[in-house]
């Protein structure tokens, strides 16, 4: 069992991606492929080698072949992907240049909003070093909210490691409901993923530093604040805050590049580096993903990674 022992649980929403490099006025043309927050760490983490297991609902429609083949292409362990007489969900991103996006969500009663704790196997969690989700997967549902709080229950109960991101966007939800999510599962978490532009508002702090030490004291052991003001990333262990800068400034679409982080950093932290370590080389992967264009797309690969981190 060891052997197949996953490097990573991510649970979440797959989503269809369709995308422009024109307005979706002007676009006469959108490229097809998969997203979602949690979607994209797990490939971030795969295509660096993790071994990450992928729990979801799969809707019944015509995206429903095309996703999961993709996910398995990945190589998702999807065993615990399970299916729901709904549709897929569905976001358009039209990108004009670096700093002009337009974004459209059709998540709304999708397949992912009926995960449920009977979709929950104890004995999975168990299989795994890190059991991550985010504040996204908790908005999709009440259901799907108690499944992050359980799943983080039972990891926490078997001293599995559990990482969240809020993962706070106006668009999808409200402060006070990331409020609410965060206070529900911050018991619970052990590496914790902040954006210094949005997140630090759940908190109302200001300060970096006050927050990483606020979010020491509820117990939370690795603290990352992204902060793209600073271009780089603060990280709270053990008593100490590093800054790890940014590896490029060179970039052309930043859009996922925080959840290729956060791929970088769980298999990191599953592979022998220290907290450290794993920042600068998740830094690596969220630097080369923001070099290209569209999100999981551009995620890199193993050697890509690898080549610039061991010579660093």
């Amino acid at each position: 069992m060891e052997n197949n022992k996953l490097d990573i649980i991510a649970i979440g929403e797959g989503l269809v991606e369709l995308s422009a490099d024109e307005t979706l006025k002007n676009a006469s043309c959108l490229y097809k492929y998969f997203g979602g927050d949690v979607l994209s760490t797990a490939v971030a983490a795969v295509r660096l080698g993790s071994k990450v297991g992928f729990v979801t609902k799969l809707g019944n429609d015509a995206f429903k072949d095309f996703l999961f083949d993709g996910w398995k292409a990945e190589g998702l362990e999807v065993s615990h992907v399970s299916s729901a007489d709904e549709k897929n969900g569905l976001y358009l991103i039209a990108r004009t240049d670096i700093n002009h996006k337009e974004f459209a969500y059709y998540r709304k009663k999708t397949a992912p909003s009926k995960l449920s704790l009977a979709d929950i196997d104890p004995e999975y969690i168990k299989n795994s070093k890190i059991v991550y989700s985010t504040g996204i997967t908790q908005s999709l549902s009440i259901s799907a909210r108690e499944v992050v709080k359980k799943s983080f229950e039972i990891a926490h109960s078997a001293n599995i490691l559990t990482a969240y991101d809020p993962n706070f966007t106006s668009t999808v939800f409200s402060l006070d409901d990331a409020r609410e999510f965060f206070d529900d599962i911050v018991a619970e978490v052990d590496i914790l993923f902040l954006s210094a532009k949005h997140d630090l508002e759940i908190l109302g702090i200001e300060s970096v530093d006050a927050a990483i030490k606020y979010l020491w004291d509820k117990g939370v052991s690795i603290v990352v604040v992204k902060s793209g003001a600073d271009k780089g990333y603060y990280l709270g262990y053990k008593g100490s805050v590093n800054f790890i800068e940014f590896y490029t400034l060179d970039v052309c679409d930043t859009t996922c590049s925080g959840d290729a982080f956060n791929g970088g950093f769980l298999h990191g932290i599953t592979h022998g580096c220290t907290a450290v370590e794993a920042a600068r080389l998740a830094s690596i992967v969220a630097g080369m993903q923001a070099q290209g264009i569209g999100a999981i797309k551009s995620i890199p690969y193993h050697d890509q990674v690898y080549s610039v981190f061991k010579g660093a």
